[in-house]
């Protein structure tokens, strides 16, 4: 499943950015979101770029107030709440000034971005990530955006399956989740035992 390319990649820069910024559980244990401006700064290198953005960590915690906003519409959409889900994004919409604009920069082609070009770092990609967003909430596939179901993780994702059934971030919880089923029924299998 593919919205578009460009559509897509920011909404998997919006579930990194969410799943690093976001304090919660991850992968069965509890995570904590705290200084990783070098992590976020590496995660958000366009692909195939070298230049090394210049990311304050005043731009890192401006950026993880629009991720616990952003990790929001993902929570609403797993819990059915749709129309809550529609509304924060409308929110960071107007919010951001996310508007179309055709830009050119670092030698490249002209292309669109969904940001004020005169836009703060963190507000440069709250803007498109909202965009993004927005575009998934407005399709038929909207449910593919989702919640972990792993115990002790709540991490974020957007499902790229082809049937739609993901239900987990990470092959590591899925693989956690199958290991355990596998132990309860090789001990209920075995029964009591003395």
């Amino acid at each position: 499943m593919d919205f578009d390319s460009h559509t897509s990649d920011v909404v998997m820069s919006a579930v990194r950015v969410v799943n690093l910024l976001t304090p919660g559980y991850a992968r069965g244990r509890q995570y904590d979101a705290a200084d990783i401006t070098g992590q976020v700064r590496a995660d958000l290198l366009p692909r195939g770029s070298n230049r090394v953005p210049d990311v304050s960590d005043t731009d890192v915690e401006e950026l993880r107030e629009y991720a616990l906003r952003l990790r929001q519409v993902f929570v609403a959409v797993d819990d059915g709440r749709v129309d809550d889900a529609c509304e924060y994004v409308n929110t960071l919409l107007r919010e951001t000034r996310a508007a179309p604009v055709l830009t050119r920069h670092d030698h490249e082609p002209w292309h669109l971005h969904f940001h004020a070009i005169d836009a703060a770092w963190a507000t440069s990609w709250a803007a498109p990530m909202a965009t993004a967003l927005a575009v998934v909430l407005g399709n038929p596939m909207f449910e593919r955006l989702g919640v972990c179901t792993a115990p002790s993780c709540d991490r974020v994702f957007v499902d790229t399956s082809r049937n739609g059934a993901r239900r987990f971030c990470s092959t590591a919880c899925q693989n956690r989740v199958k290991a355990a089923a596998f132990r309860a029924r090789q001990r209920s299998s075995t029964g009591p035992t003395g």
